[in-house]
C-alpha cells in the first residue's frame, strides 16, 4: 500500500523498570545412565550468548514493538538467551514524573494531573469523548515539550525533531552519539537503562530503528552503550535502518559506531553471525514476556501481530514496497490462527493490531470462520469482498474494531495512474456496506501524486464529503517520491535537504501541482469542508489510528 509504506519512515525516576535477568538453565544430559553432565557443545555455547534488543524513544508507547518480540522468540527458541527492552515506553515514563520547568497555570496544571492523565488513557476513561481524550494526551504532551525544549528538541509522545539537526544527516546522527548528554533521554539512560544493561551482561545490543522519531536518541544511545560497554558488540537494525541500506549510494556512515547494520530480517542476521544453523526462511512466534502490560498507555495490552511480510499487491506506482525489492511472504493461515490463540491465551489482550501492510482477503475469510474471541483491526485493500454485505456483517461478528484502507484519491484516473486496482464504484458500495455492518473506517488519503492536478483533489474532496457518514477518519498526506523508485528516474527531482539518508525527494510537478499549491490547497479548501472538518474533530491526537478504535469498545471492567 502506498500509504502505509510511505507513513513507516516518517511518522518517528520512579517509573524505571528492570528487566527480569534469570540466567537459563545449563543443558543436562545422562551419561550412559550414570548421572548427568553439561554438555560443552554447540548448543551449550548458544546458551552462553545473551543478546539484548533494545527498542529506542520516541515510538507510540501504546503497545510493544512487534519486530523485537518475533527476534526474541527466535532467539530463545534456538537456545540463545534473549531480553528485550522498550525504552520508549520506559524513557517516556520516566521524563513524565520529573518535573519541568513550571511558567504558567497550563504547565502547573498538566504536572499536577500527570498521574490521572496516564490512569485515564490506561483505564479507559479518556476515551469517553475525543475533546476529552484531546485535553489528556495534550497534557501530557505539554510537559515532554518542556523537557525537550532545554535541548533544542520537539518532543511529544510519538514525535521527535531538533530545531537544527537532521534524522536524515548522518553527520548530525554521530554528532548525537559523541554528546549523548545532550539527549532529552539523558538522565533516563544514566539513572536507569545502563544499570539494566550492567545487570544482564550482554554481549551483543541490537538497537531496534524503525521510525525518523527515534533516530536522534537511538544513536544517542548508542554513542553511551559504546561508552559504557567497550567490548560488547552494537547492532542497529530494524525497518529505517533496512530503508537506508536499501538506497543505491549507501557507504555505511556509521562505522566504527555501530559493529553491525542490519539490512532486512534480523533473524537472519542472527542466524548466521550466531551460527545457529537454521535452514530456510525461519519465522518464529513473538515473545512478549519482556513487556510490562499494564505501562503501556492504552486501556489494555494491545497485542501486535503480522500475518505477512511485505505487500499482496505490491503493484501501486511510486509505492517503496517494491522499489525497495521487499516481497510477499505470508504465514500459513493455520499457524497464524493458531499463534493468535496462543498468544491471546498468554497475553490477554483487549485488542489485536494486525500489522500486515494489507490483510490479504483469504486471512479475512480465516478471521470470519476462526475468529480470534479478541477484538481486532488492520489495514486491508479495497476489493470486491467488501460488496457482499453478508461477508461486512460477518467480519463484524469476527470482532472487527476497524479497518484501515488506503483511498488515496477520488479521481479515477489518477487511481488508474497509480495502479492502486480499485474502482470508486466498487469503493462508494464498500464504504456503505461497511458502514452498515457497524464497522468504524480510518481513511487515507494522499495529494500531490504526479497524475493529480488541483481539479483531482477537489474531486478526491467531494468523494470523501459524499460519503462522510460512512467515514469515521481520514488521514491526509502529501506525497513524497521514493528516491530509490525506477519511476522518481521520470522527472526532474531534487532532494529535500542535504541529508545522506534522505529516502524520498521532491519533483517538479508535470501539471504545476506543487507541494505548496497542495499544502494551501488541504489547509484553505479540504480542512474548512464543514463535513471533512467534522470527520477531522474525531481524529485522536498523536496515538491517532493506533488509539482510534478504542472509541468503539466497550474497555473490559477488570481494565477500568
Amino acid at each position: 500500500m502506498i500509504f502505509s509504506a510511505f507513513f513507516k519512515a516518517y511518522n518517528g525516576a520512579s517509573f524505571c523498570f528492570p528487566l527480569f535477568f534469570e540466567r537459563p538453565l545449563p543443558i543436562l544430559k545422562q551419561v550412559d545412565g550414570t548421572g548427568v553432565c553439561i554438555i560443552p557443545d554447540r548448543e551449550q555455547k548458544r546458551d552462553m550468548t545473551r543478546v539484548l534488543i533494545i527498542h529506542p524513544p520516541v515510538a507510540k508507547p501504546g503497545e510493544p514493538p512487534a519486530g523485537a518480540a518475533r527476534i526474541r522468540g527466535f532467539l530463545e527458541e534456538n537456545h540463545v538467551s534473549c531480553r528485550v527492552l522498550d525504552a520508549g515506553l520506559e524513557g517516556i515514563r520516566f521524563l513524565l514524573q520529573k518535573q519541568p520547568e513550571i511558567q504558567d497555570t497550563r504547565t502547573a496544571n498538566a504536572w499536577r494531573n500527570r498521574d490521572r492523565s496516564l490512569n485515564a488513557l490506561k483505564s479507559g476513561s479518556a476515551f469517553s469523548t475525543v475533546d476529552h481524550y484531546n485535553r489528556i494526551v495534550g497534557s501530557l504532551n505539554r510537559l515532554l515539550f518542556l523537557h525537550g525544549r532545554k535541548y533544542g528538541y520537539s518532543l511529544d509522545l510519538a514525535n521527535c525533531t531538533h530545531d537544527f539537526l537532521s534524522p536524515l544527516s548522518s553527520r548530525d546522527l554521530r554528532r548525537c552519539a559523541e554528546k549523548p548528554e545532550n539527549d532529552p533521554f539523558h538522565d533516563y539512560y544514566r539513572d536507569s537503562l545502563i544499570s539494566s544493561v550492567r545487570n544482564y551482561r550482554p554481549d551483543m545490543i541490537g538497537i531496534s530503528v524503525n521510525f525518523l522519531s527515534q533516530a536522534f536518541s537511538a544513536f544517542s544511545l548508542t554513542g553511551l552503550l559504546k561508552r559504557e560497554f567497550p567490548g560488547c558488540r552494537i547492532v542497529a537494525g530494524g525497518g529505517l535502518i533496512t530503508s537506508w541500506m536499501q538506497k543505491p549510494d549507501w557507504n555505511n556512515p556509521f562505522s566504527g559506531l555501530v559493529d553491525h547494520c542490519v539490512r532486512g530480517s534480523g533473524e537472519v542476521f542472527f542466524n548466521e553471525i550466531l551460527k545457529l544453523n537454521v535452514p530456510g526462511r525461519r519465522v518464529s512466534m513473538p515473545v512478549y514476556n519482556d513487556f510490562y502490560r499494564q505501562h503501556y498507555l492504552s486501556p489494555g495490552f494491545v497485542l501486535p501481530y503480522n500475518t505477512s511480510s511485505g505487500c499482496y499487491w505490491n503493484r501501486c506506482s511510486f509505492c517503496p514496497e517494491p522499489a525497495e525489492g521487499s516481497r510477499y511472504h505470508p504465514l500459513p493461515r493455520e499457524r497464524a490462527v493458531r499463534e493468535i490463540r496462543q498468544l491471546c491465551r498468554v497475553n490477554r489482550p483487549v485488542l489485536i493490531h494486525f500489522l500486515d501492510n494489507a490483510l490479504a482477503p483469504a486471512f479475512l475469510k480465516t478471521l470470519i470462520s476462526n475468529a480470534p474471541g479478541v477484538p481486532w483491526y488492520g489495514y486491508v485493500r479495497f476489493t470486491s469482498h467488501f460488496l457482499d454485505p453478508d461477508f461486512c456483517r460477518k467480519l463484524k461478528a469476527s470482532g472487527c474494531a476497524m479497518l484501515k484502507i488506503g483511498l488515496e484519491s477520488g479521481d479515477q484516473r489518477v487511481l488508474d495512474h497509480l495502479n492502486k486496482g480499485i474502482d470508486l464504484k466498487m469503493v462508494s458500495k464498500s464504504l456503505f456496506n461497511l458502514h452498515q455492518a457497524g464497522i468504524p473506517l480510518y481513511i487515507y488519503l494522499l495529494f500531490g501524486t504526479p497524475h493529480e492536478s488541483e481539479e483531482s483533489a477537489g474531486m478526491t474532496m467531494r468523494f470523501v464529503a459524499d460519503h462522510h457518514e460512512c467515514i469515521n477518519y481520514i488521514n491526509p498526506a502529501v506525497f513524497n517520491m521514493p528516491a530509490a523508485g525506477h519511476e522518481a528516474r521520470l522527472y526532474h527531482t531534487r532532494y529535500f535537504s542535504g541529508g545522506d539518508l534522505s529516502l524520498y525527494v521532491d519533483f517538479h510537478h508535470p501539471l504545476g501541482w506543487d507541494r505548496i499549491r497542495v499544502r494551501h490547497f488541504l489547509d484553505r479548501v479540504l480542512f474548512r469542508h464543514p463535513d471533512i472538518a467534522g470527520i477531522r474533530r474525531m481524529t485522536p491526537k498523536t496515538f491517532t489510528s493506533s488509539h482510534a478504535p478504542f472509541f468503539h469498545l466497550d474497555i473490559p471492567q477488570s481494565v477500568m
